[in-house]
């Protein structure tokens, strides 16, 4: 770093590009990290997220602390608070450096005669911490998440909402992908304990490991060689249930970034994929992916919605449709979902995953398999779309994943388990009227 920078400023104004501007911490991190010094990359993160995960609870404390809101130029200074309060209550890092810093942090923002009052409100926060914060978690009956999800969350599950909701509040488990054509998980986990990781196996997932503490990829035996990938153990799933095989055409619909094309063709080397994402860049993601793993498949740039312009009218065998969706099951791994997604929003993003799944369909050959998945927990996106989905597609059954009364598979997010994701597997019919064909499935 050439130029000097205050980390501490740097992490308010990526709150405030959060929740002033509706900007996504995925797209804001990776840029701000490469300004940083190596030591400051995972401060950084933990502080937005933290922030992030946090926020109904720090935004009271303010209130508390504080007569009357700041506003206007002042604003970035109300999230430079909330990053000293979260320094003060969730982080070793000595009270005496985070107010320093915090409070030095005006004047990277341009506000330096704001540094009383910055100084003034975390000291006074320090004096009455312990009544605050026992204060604090009684006003939190939402449990740090927006009252319109909270209520989502409620009326689907009941008295399991709460254990929901607290785990989506909870740091992530790191889980490993091991590429069975280099070891088996057996002996991955034993290359993990020589090097002094520990590490457990999935229950149900066969190639899935979850690292008991977290570490830098680096340490990982094999991660350059693509003997590992860090993926979340329900989204391995998704591979898993559509059960590739060799010397088949597979679709990977809404592919980016990358990490399922690349479990299935680990899964069936000799399988000839395709992988297609709406999103130019993140499709940048899918080819680096593949690259690391030396792998073949083909990237295409599409809308889900319009196949005709560029499936060139092809037919696969096999279809991952991992739709677009409210990611309500991944909150703990993307906190700013909370407050980026709005109620509105659920019924909009319905009528994309139903308007990408009936144009999908056509491309699925007679006997052929389409897994629909998501990483939200709403049944909207759901149950309910699959349940709609095959009242009006008699040639679609539903096999492994549920019934016609609860159409579908649904994980929900654990402490020490995977991310929130659902599943509904189909085969199209022999019969079906569309095209013809030989059994795949």
């Amino acid at each position: 770093m050439n130029k000097p920078y205050n980390l501490r400023a740097v992490t308010a104004k990526a709150v405030a590009q959060v929740l002033e501007h509706g900007q996504s911490l995925s797209l804001i991190l990776p840029t701000l990290q490469q300004t940083l010094a190596d030591k400051d990359r995972a401060l950084l993160q933990e502080l937005c997220f933290g922030i992030l995960r946090t926020l109904p609870l720090l935004e009271w404390y303010i209130r508390q602390l504080m007569a009357k809101p700041l506003t206007g130029k002042q604003r970035t200074v109300h999230y430079l608070l909330m990053v000293g309060l979260y320094q003060l209550i969730y982080t070793r890092i000595p009270p005496h450096a985070a107010l320093a810093e915090t409070v030095e942090g005006t004047v990277a923002l341009k506000i330096p005669q704001l540094k009383g009052l910055v100084n003034g409100v975390l000291r006074q926060f320090q004096r009455q911490q312990t009544e605050l914060q026992a204060q604090g978690e009684q006003q939190d009956s939402n449990h740090l998440h927006p009252s319109w999800l909270a209520n989502r969350i409620r009326q689907t599950y009941g008295q399991q909402a709460v254990a929901i909701m607290q785990a989506n509040n909870l740091r992530p488990p790191m889980w490993l992908r091991v590429n069975r054509r280099d070891h088996s998980r057996e002996a991955y986990l034993e290359l993990l304990a020589l090097e002094g990781i520990d590490a457990t196996a999935h229950p149900r997932w066969p190639d899935a490991i979850r690292l008991e503490i977290p570490c830098n990829v680096g340490r990982l035996p094999g991660f350059e060689q693509g003997w590992v990938t860090v993926q979340d153990a329900s989204a391995q799933g998704c591979a898993l249930l559509l059960a590739p095989r060799d010397n088949e055409d597979i679709l990977d619909l809404c592919a980016a970034p990358g990490g399922k094309t690349t479990h299935l063709l680990e899964l069936a080397p000799g399988a000839r994929v395709t992988a297609v994402d709406v999103d130019r860049q993140r499709i940048a993601r899918v080819k680096e992916n593949l690259q690391r793993l030396e792998q073949h498949a083909n990237v295409i740039t599409g809308d889900g919605r319009s196949p005709e312009q560029w499936s060139q009218g092809q037919t696969w065998h096999r279809i991952l449709l991992d739709a677009p969706c409210s990611a309500t099951g991944v909150i703990r791994r993307h906190p700013d979902i909370k407050w980026l997604r709005r109620d509105r929003d659920i019924d909009e993003l319905v009528a994309l995953q139903q308007a990408i799944l009936v144009a999908t369909w056509p491309l699925l050959k007679p006997g052929g398999t389409l897994l629909y998945a998501t990483c939200s927990i709403l049944p909207e996106e759901n149950s309910e779309q699959i349940g709609r989905f095959l009242a009006s597609h008699p040639d679609a059954s539903l096999v492994e994943t549920g019934d016609a009364t609860s159409p579908g598979l649904q994980c929900l997010p654990t402490p020490d388990g995977g991310d929130g994701f659902f599943y509904a597997k189909m085969i199209k019919s022999e019969t079906s009227d569309t095209m013809t064909g030989t059994s795949w499935a």
